[in-house]
């Protein structure tokens, strides 16, 4: 059985919502469906971000003065 679905109360920028409620009736897709599509789209973003960042995590790092000092050794700055 899955969960049964939430109610959250959302405050909009009146030109945010007007072009969400046109997006709604053009698409044929509810404001509702329309919301959990964005933030599911934000938070795959961040999932990918999260997963980027872990697989760099080895990486060496290098400070903003040593970039600054290799950039002007190497006759970039």
């Amino acid at each position: 059985m899955s969960e049964p679905i939430k109610r959250s109360t959302i405050y909009f920028e009146p030109e945010l919502h007007q072009a969400l409620r046109i997006k709604a009736a053009h698409t044929n897709i509810s404001v509702s469906a329309l919301v959990n599509e964005a933030v599911r789209f934000a938070l795959r973003e961040d999932q990918e971000d999260l997963a980027s960042f872990e697989e760099r995590a080895d990486e060496p790092t290098i400070s903003y003065e040593e970039l600054l000092k290799d950039l002007k050794a190497n006759g970039k700055l």
